[in-house]
């Protein structure tokens, strides 16, 4: 006898996230999955007339921040909202866990800058089981899943150490990733520009990366140098892989600061030139001019040494700030310097706890009249706040990211954090915004890409990546993940200088065959599960 439908969506515009064209039908939900898709006439509980509307897959942001506030915020409204079903987590190197008692401290000091301050971790996980089991506490309206990173990692086995690891410390760092991946992690990010990860050589990525073919889990890479060195930092990323035998997908591909604008053409040819000898390579990008990240990142590796107490005091010291500054003004640097290449005016800041009026001003700016002295300037101002504030780097080329997007090798991700318009602050657009500005911009605006490859890179293609094998495409016996949104109106509305504004045109967000979001507004129900590698 068969069974009645838990929800109909009826007559929407169905666009199946293969890239194949769309059609129209009508897709019948039970118990979480979906049981049909063709004609219906049957009823339901609750029918949706999608007349006039795309249904999608949910979308699948394969490279966000949605572990380091999941507690504060489990309603994750700022991407539910955008239509995003599903997150990866603990990408960029910058996991939650694994935790080493021996080295929280440093742990959460290397952790604080990308967390709500207005919210108390107690810090009390060791490994990606007793995390996830946090989160299952208060429950949440997406799906989770997580990476673990390099530099958490490295921290967990030998602390703010740059050195290399000894043996005994890559015995941990490896028995640490098996345990994160025998706990259902989906693989290991690493982030080259922070530290301690810039700390890391190659061959020290590449051993422990190795792990991960095991497990068929993913590498994913905030590469070594976004700028002047971005194609060798390329070059880098494939040698890691193509040594550990493991699939790479290099993370927000993009050239920063004039001098360098146009290489992201090399570098996708370079990737293109790898898939050819064999290597899965694949990338993402997103759809703004300026990314964001925390402060302490412009300042040279070797500052960072030892935490965040060691930093402070360098910062306050006469021959460390002469060191410094000759690092900055040298253009020959190796480490990823922004202050050159983008320069003092196109550096804003996002969030500021221990002083808001500075979010939203440039560093120039805030450096004011001291144009004599602006780098000691700089390092009075950071030792005021602490050292703890985001910042949003204005220093992309609007062509090279329409270059990335559009290629076949790249998907969309936000980069984004979990946020709140009661966080405060002015954080990146994108964590509001991503998604259904893709879809406006490149698809109903610029007509780079069709709806239906577009829709292509934010759900079946991240979730191939992930390796997921029952999401990311409209399809009978894959979980209930779903969008129903209006494709002349979805628009993002978020800006750098009023970020915290949800998006347009979205009707209906679908998450394990529960309704999470109804015509622009929550529905209190917080249907997400905790997703693992399988």
């Amino acid at each position: 006898m068969a069974r009645n439908f838990d929800m109909i969506l009826r007559n929407g515009r169905i666009v199946d996230g293969s890239g194949n064209p769309s059609y129209v039908g009508d897709i019948g939900i039970i118990d979480g999955v979906i049981e049909r898709i063709g004609p219906i006439s049957e009823e339901a509980p609750e029918t949706v007339d999608a007349r006039g509307r795309v249904v999608t897959p949910g979308f699948i942001d394969l490279h966000n921040h949605c572990d380091h506030n999941i507690l504060a915020f489990p309603d994750v409204e700022n991407f539910i909202m955008q239509g995003v079903t599903t997150s990866l987590g603990g990408n960029c190197g910058i996991s939650m866990m694994p935790l080493n008692p021996e080295f929280r401290e440093l742990a959460k000091d290397y952790l604080s800058p990308f967390l709500h301050p207005g919210f108390e971790h107690d810090w009390k996980w060791k490994n990606v089981g007793d995390f996830c089991e946090k989160i299952k506490e208060s429950g949440t309206t997406q799906n989770l899943g997580f990476l673990l990173g390099h530099g958490t990692l490295r921290i967990a086995a030998k602390g703010f150490d740059s050195g290399p690891p000894t043996p005994e410390e890559m015995k941990t760092m490896k028995e640490l990733l098996v345990e994160g991946m025998e706990e259902g992690a989906f693989g290991m990010s690493a982030g080259l520009i922070y530290s301690p990860g810039s700390y890391a050589t190659t061959d020290e990525i590449s051993e422990v990366a190795s792990i991960i073919r095991e497990y068929g889990g993913i590498f994913t890479i905030h590469i070594r140098n976004e700028s002047n060195l971005m194609i060798e930092s390329i070059d880098e990323a494939i040698c890691i892989a193509e040594k550990s035998g493991i699939a790479l997908h290099i993370s927000h591909l993009k050239a920063g600061g004039r001098p360098n604008w146009g290489k992201v053409h090399g570098a996708l040819a370079i990737l293109e030139e790898a898939r050819g000898r064999g290597l899965n390579a694949t990338c993402d990008a997103y759809p703004y001019n300026a990314g964001m990240t925390t402060i302490t990142a412009l300042l040279p590796p070797w500052v960072l040494e030892g935490g965040v107490d060691r930093m402070i005091a360098r910062l306050a010291d006469a021959g460390d700030r002469e060191r410094m500054t000759k690092d900055f003004q040298d253009r020959a640097a190796g480490f990823e310097n922004w202050i050159k290449t983008t320069g003092w005016a196109n550096i804003k800041i996002g969030g500021c706890p221990s002083n808001r009026r500075y979010e939203g001003m440039s560093l120039e700016e805030i450096i004011g009249e001291n144009t004599s002295d602006p780098f000691g300037a700089f390092f009075d101002w950071l030792l005021e706040i602490g050292c703890n504030a985001t910042m949003i780097l204005f220093s992309l080329h609007e062509g090279d990211v329409d270059a990335v997007i559009k290629h076949p090798l790249s998907c969309v991700v936000s980069d984004g954090w979990i946020t709140s318009p009661t966080a405060g602050g002015k954080p990146h657009p994108r964590g509001y915004g991503t998604f259904p500005r893709f879809l406006a911009r490149y698809v109903r605006e610029k007509r780079l890409l069709r709806l239906e490859e577009a829709v292509r890179k934010i759900t079946s293609m991240p979730a191939g990546i992930m390796g997921l094998k029952d999401r990311g495409m409209l399809k009978e016996g894959f979980r209930a993940d779903l969008v129903v949104f209006d494709p002349e109106t979805i628009r993002d509305k978020a800006t750098f200088e009023d970020p915290h504004r949800f998006p347009e045109g979205i009707d209906l967000v679908v998450v394990n065959g529960e309704t999470a979001v109804r015509k622009g507004t929550l529905t209190g129900a917080r249907p997400g599960a905790i997703l693992k590698k399988k």
